[in-house]
């Protein structure tokens, strides 16, 4: 069975032979495109694309289940052997996008008959590689070859290392409570973790974590202010030289190096900003189209949220005698005005929401708009016993795509959620390979004999990451480089993950997703109608914190600085003062584990989250218009979106979908916030 799917065998990773099996296979990929450039006077999709094709998936499937171990099983031994085959891969992708020959040949195949001939998702293959070429150094004379070959190996390198010192702050980093008031406040399941959590150390007591499942409960409901103050300063100091831990997992030094790799990056290619470079492959066509996009958000969103906090402020005053609040009593104090305005929480729902229930809920939910059906497959090779594997079949039998699923927090797992790439779809040869993912979460596991329970938010996430797998799985693009979520637009590759949230505040669906661990029984109507009306509380607030993040970012790479620590803090103040509502504590360094923008692709591109958002509520709003199940809506986001993957541009997608260019209006709408007239 693995075999026919391609899927890895995880217990046969070694890492001390990781770094030969790679050498290995580089060595003979590059062989063979040297065979190839030298055997050939003429070029065309067959003799040239598809062989190289088939190398690149065949690296892929190698390096793809090492690159996940790295982020979900981390030790010493696989670290070393990840960084040092990163660093053999940047170069061997370096070498083949520099190479004058190979570009040639491309060119080539781009100017001849066949190109005119062949379908739209061939011609993109081969109109994005071009343009990797370039945005690769292709053109460069070799000095400056050699200059860019440098900094994208360093880049790899230091961004790596900002990634594994957040991980290391993160994990090395708990308290111990051995005063049970202490725990006033918080719900059982949390402490039930935080007893866990001890007795896995061998400690008498409660060990909380920075792992999400521990620090954010705490935040909204422990009464001590104490404990709350202690997990936000060792959360929001994390790899930073205010940090409690180690200081050799400052990530200051990291930061400033990135920041410097990636302006010379785009000044070697002829790029003014970082900005104007990640935006070569995006929606947006320039910087001052995203801080023109970003801002008209801010000029819906900002009074509201300013309105939204005075009211929080004044719940303070009135009800606890406290004129202002410090950062982290914020979350504490807006989930008791939640809770008094509309008598809910969300630990209100979580018994409604067990692991097992959501997950057979969305899988008929994606069943009933796209008529695919999921099952578990057993007796498949995975890196841990939590974790499980599945198999997506159409209407007609067909296999479609599988993926492995790990929700739970542990350690040496990175913290967050995501979707990454396991398999690619591919079909050069008339052999058709289906496409594999690997979603993760990070859920508060099963403890004792409960069942991991989910609050609303967590499942909002899963619907999220199982939206990019859709993405990925449901492609029938049959070249992997347009195939899935390859060689779409960052700004556009999460509309379907965004889209799919939707899902998780419909009365419909939630009749599928949610079911009492214990009864079986449905949310009830007096609870999702507390949860209707408590869907957009503080929304403004949270929309200017995501619109915070966004310009910062922007700015960052945008801007020109000498990226000190101490020009980076100012930078976020500016943007603080300018867009947020909340001002975070002086010691707060929330940009040293800023993983998306400095380890995780987001770079110059974290505006993308709101500009995909727009794309997602509109979308959505043509289910409420035809029905949230109407089959064919569903299908026709199926055929426009899911399956089509990169071959087109992304625009003409929404287009074709929705009939219009995309409008703000939705995304407002659903988030409650009110349009605001021009000059207001």
């Amino acid at each position: 069975m693995s075999d026919k799917y391609n899927l890895p065998r995880f217990s046969g990773i070694d890492p001390d032979s990781i770094s030969k099996d790679l050498d290995k296979l580089l060595s003979k990929n590059n062989e063979k495109l040297q065979e190839l450039l030298e055997s050939l006077s003429t070029y065309n999709w067959n003799s040239l694309i598809v062989p190289l094709e088939e190398m690149d998936d065949d690296l892929n499937k190698f390096w793809s289940p090492i690159r996940h171990l790295h982020s979900v099983a981390d030790d010493e031994l696989l670290r070393k052997s990840y960084n040092d085959g990163l660093q053999k891969i940047t170069e061997y992708y370096t070498n083949i996008m520099q190479n004058e020959m190979l570009y040639q040949a491309y060119k080539q195949i781009r100017n001849s008959d066949e190109y005119k001939q062949i379908d739209t998702a061939k011609q993109k293959v081969i109109d994005d590689n071009l343009q990797d070429f370039t945005l690769s150094g292709v053109g460069l004379d070799e000095e400056k070859k050699q200059q860019y070959k440098k900094i994208v190996q360093d880049l790899t390198k230091v961004e790596s290392k900002f990634e594994e010192n957040v991980l290391d702050a993160t994990q090395e980093w708990s308290k111990v409570i051995v005063d049970e008031s202490q725990l006033q406040g918080l719900p059982e399941s949390v402490i039930e973790l935080a007893k866990k959590n001890a007795e896995d150390r061998n400690i008498k007591g409660w060990v909380f974590t920075l792992d999400f499942p521990s620090y954010y409960p705490t935040m909204l409901y422990a009464d001590s202010s104490e404990l709350r103050r202690d997990l936000y300063e060792a959360y929001v100091t994390r790899a930073s030289s205010l940090g409690s831990g180690r200081k050799d997992l400052d990530n200051s030094a990291c930061m400033a190096q990135i920041l410097t790799l990636r302006k010379q990056k785009a000044r070697v290619l002829g790029f003014e900003t970082y900005a104007n470079l990640s935006l070569a492959k995006k929606m947006a066509k320039s910087p001052e189209e995203v801080l023109s996009f970003l801002d008209e958000l801010g000029s819906h969103s900002i009074e509201a949220a300013r309105q939204e906090y005075a009211e929080l402020i004044k719940f303070t005053e009135t009800e606890f005698q406290l004129p202002t609040i410090n950062p982290w009593d914020v979350a504490y104090y807006s989930e008791k005005l939640k809770h008094q305005t509309f008598d809910f929480s969300q630990e209100e729902v979580r018994s409604y929401f067990p692991a097992s229930s959501v997950l057979n809920g969305l899988f008929s939910i994606v069943n009933k708009l796209y008529g695919i059906n999921i099952k578990q497959l057993a007796s498949v090779d995975v890196w841990h016993d939590d974790v499980c594997f599945y198999l997506i079949t159409d209407s007609l039998g067909n296999d479609r795509g599988g993926f492995y699923l790990d929700l739970y927090a542990r350690k040496n797992k990175r913290g967050g959620a995501w979707m990454d790439e396991c398999v690619i779809r591919k079909n050069l040869d008339g052999k058709l390979q289906i496409p594999i993912a690997f979603l993760n979460c990070n859920f508060t596991p099963p403890v004792n004999d409960k069942p991991s329970l989910l609050t609303h938010d967590e499942v909002t996430t899963l619907f999220h990451e199982f939206g990019h797998g859709l993405h990925h799985m449901l492609t029938l693009i049959d070249y992997p480089p347009v195939s899935g979520i390859n060689g779409v637009p960052w700004d556009a590759v999460e509309l379907p993950s965004q889209f799919m949230e939707n899902w998780c505040w419909e009365r419909k669906s939630l009749d599928l997703i949610g079911k009492h661990y214990l009864t079986g029984e449905p949310i009830p109507d007096t609870l999702f109608s507390k949860m209707q009306k408590a869907k957009n509380f503080q929304s403004a607030m949270q929309m200017v914190r995501q619109l915070e993040f966004a310009i910062f970012d922007f700015r960052l790479h945008f801007e020109d600085s000498d990226y000190s620590q101490q020009s980076i803090q100012q930078l976020l103040s500016d943007v603080r003062q300018k867009t947020a509502v909340i001002i975070p504590s002086e010691f707060n360094r929330f940009q040293n584990s800023f993983t998306h923008i400095f380890s995780g692709g987001y770079a110059a591109g974290y505006y993308s989250y709101k500009w995909a958002e727009v794309l997602s509520a509109d979308a959505f709003s043509k289910f409420e218009e035809n029905g949230i199940f109407d089959p064919e809506t569903g299908k026709h986001f199926l055929n426009t979106i899911l399956e089509q993957g990169g071959s087109r541009d992304a625009m003409d997608l929404f287009v074709e979908f929705r009939g219009r260019e995309p409008s703000i209006v939705p995304l407002l709408r659903h988030a409650g916030i009110e349009m605001q007239a021009k000059g207001q």
